[in-house]
């Protein structure tokens, strides 16, 4: 593998430990709020002061402003997907535990992954659903049901 795989490993796996740590904070986030609805959307205000702070700090801000005209409607989109997901996780981490959480994303990030690849969605390149491919779902799934016995 190259060394750019191997770092896009690390960033992924590092960004893989941030949401399994920020389900449990955001649900006693939740718990003092009295509403997991209301959580979610502190979570993701924090979340957009500090990557607007990067944005400026990196000069990217003006860049985007104008590039955003030009941007399909779909693409808008992905930040009501990760608000489900917070929200989600806020509501369900105190009945499943982390582990079942974390597993049971897992299994519906790499269903949806399969379909996504399968046909080419958003513009990515079409991957076949293989059965080894089909294989790793299954060995996620399976490891779903593991963690509620």
């Amino acid at each position: 593998m190259t060394s750019t795989t191997w770092l896009a490993l690390g960033a992924i796996a590092i960004g893989g430990a941030a949401i399994a740590t920020q389900a449990p904070i955001n649900s006693r986030l939740g718990n003092h709020m009295g509403d997991p609805v209301m959580a979610a959307a502190i979570s993701f205000g924090v979340g957009f002061l500090v990557l607007l702070v990067l944005a400026v700090l990196r000069g990217a801000l003006p860049a985007a402003i104008t590039a955003a005209a030009d941007v399909p409607w779909w693409a808008w989109t992905g930040g009501a997907l990760g608000a489900v997901y917070v929200w989600a996780s806020i509501w369900s981490v105190s009945t499943l535990g982390v582990v079942t959480l974390v597993a049971a994303l897992i299994f519906g990030q790499l269903t949806a992954a399969l379909i996504l690849d399968a046909v080419g969605a958003f513009g990515m390149t079409m991957r076949e659903i293989s059965w080894t491919r089909l294989a790793a779902v299954g060995f996620v799934g399976v490891g779903l049901i593991l963690s509620r016995l």
